[in-house]
């Protein structure tokens, strides 16, 4: 079993995009460029998303990543996105986001890597 590290709060959380539904977003991480890409577009719930990340530079990154898919302040399960490096040197996973019941639509993608530091990126998942 592999470890990864834990999801940070959201206090915690380095991005907040709402750019994910039309484009790549990116941040600093760890003296690194992380740019997470979620495909289709708009990000929707109930929807076999497929995500690619990528990260610059790439020196002791894992060729396997977690991406912890969660709520802000709410227990939602266990919801990870095994993340598997490609040869065109980004990491891609398939995985959905479920609607939740209480009707927020606030999401956190966080990648699990004590390299990376652990980067965040919410998302505003749509209907």
């Amino acid at each position: 079993m592999m470890t990864f590290g834990t999801r940070p709060s959201f206090a915690e959380t380095v991005a907040d995009s709402h750019a994910l539904h039309s484009g790549p977003c990116t941040m600093q991480a760890a003296s690194r460029k992380v740019t997470l890409e979620i495909d289709p577009k708009p990000v929707r719930h109930m929807a076999e998303l497929t995500f690619r990340v990528t990260i610059d530079p790439v020196d002791g990154v894992p060729p396997a990543l977690l991406l912890d898919l969660g709520m802000p302040g709410m227990a939602m399960g266990k919801n990870q996105v095994r993340m598997v490096r490609q040869k065109d040197g980004t990491w891609k996973g398939k995985g959905i986001i479920v609607r939740c019941m209480s009707g927020r639509t606030l999401w956190q993608a966080t990648i699990l890597s004590p390299a990376l530091g652990n980067p965040a990126f919410t998302i505003n998942v749509r209907d």
